[in-house]
């Protein structure tokens, strides 16, 4: 018996990378409704798909990120419901705030789940509210990053937010580490640089151009050579340096931090996304 998408599944897909409805039904068809295959297929067929850009699925909710008062520790939280309502409630809001706060603290999601709230812990608050609302409340991502300076950006609406870190607190830092959290929000890096893109990444990328190029009917002893190229296109579109910055197109995320302080680097990032 073939397999037959549903609806939701075609849309879930389109709305991941941007190809058509019919091409992406194809695509799961022939993927036999495995998404990942299936956004492979599309690219290696040319559509023009973002390449491991696509957020984890998840519910409706709010997404706060929060530094401590030294700007060393960072963390990004996601309080998560089932409706947009709920997300948009100032309670709701606020109780994703406080939570956020008290994450700094928490080395892991559950450490955060067994903090004291008030007398309950927050695991116990979180079951309260669900009661309260009428819809299940969950703590759904826990980002924590630590670093020389970091900056923090929530995007309006609350759905993204994002820190980044910076390799010294200098004159112009805050400004700066937001900006860049503020691109990693906006361009959602894979990556800090070509050195921390993993080997399975590289390796799908590289199969998928291979695919494309000798469809083209290139030939097989220039194929490498263009490859090079277009890894190094690659790098430049997904890592989080090498992109240009969001605000002056014309230099790149590493030469606006070096505008900031000529020894200023990006050490990291986190991001979380609704």
């Amino acid at each position: 018996m073939s397999y037959t998408p549903a609806a939701a599944d075609v849309a879930k897909l389109r709305n991941q990378t941007g190809a058509g409805m019919m091409d992406c039904k194809k695509a799961l068809v022939e993927a036999e409704g495995d998404f990942e295959k299936a956004v492979d297929i599309l690219r290696k067929k040319g559509q023009k798909v973002a390449a491991n850009r696509a957020d984890r699925e998840s519910a409706e909710g709010a997404v706060i990120a929060r530094v401590n008062e030294d700007n060393t520790l960072g963390v990004v939280i996601s309080l998560n419901c089932e409706t947009d309502f709920v997300a948009k409630n100032e309670a709701f809001i606020e109780l994703a705030y406080e939570l956020a706060e008290m994450a700094i603290f928490a080395a892991t999601k559950e450490e955060l789940l067994a903090t004291d709230f008030h007398g309950m812990t927050v695991a116990e608050k979180l079951v309260e509210q669900t009661g309260v609302i009428g819809e299940k409340i969950e703590i759904g991502s826990f980002e924590r990053i630590q670093g020389d300076f970091l900056g923090a950006y929530i995007h309006a609406g609350n759905k993204i937010a994002a820190i980044s870190s910076l390799s010294a607190k200098v004159d112009g830092a805050d400004e700066a580490a937001k900006a860049v959290s503020m691109q990693v929000a906006a361009m959602n890096p894979i990556a800090l640089d070509e050195t921390r893109v993993s080997q399975e990444t590289i390796d799908k990328e590289l199969e998928i151009e291979r695919h494309k190029l000798t469809e083209e009917g290139k030939p097989a002893n220039i194929i490498d050579n263009i490859l090079k190229g277009k890894m190094q296109r690659f790098y430049k579109d997904n890592t989080l340096v090498h992109q240009d910055f969001i605000k002056d197109g014309s230099i790149s995320v590493a030469d606006y931090v070096k505008s900031v302080n000529a020894d200023l680097k990006v050490t990291g990032f986190v991001r979380v996304s609704l």
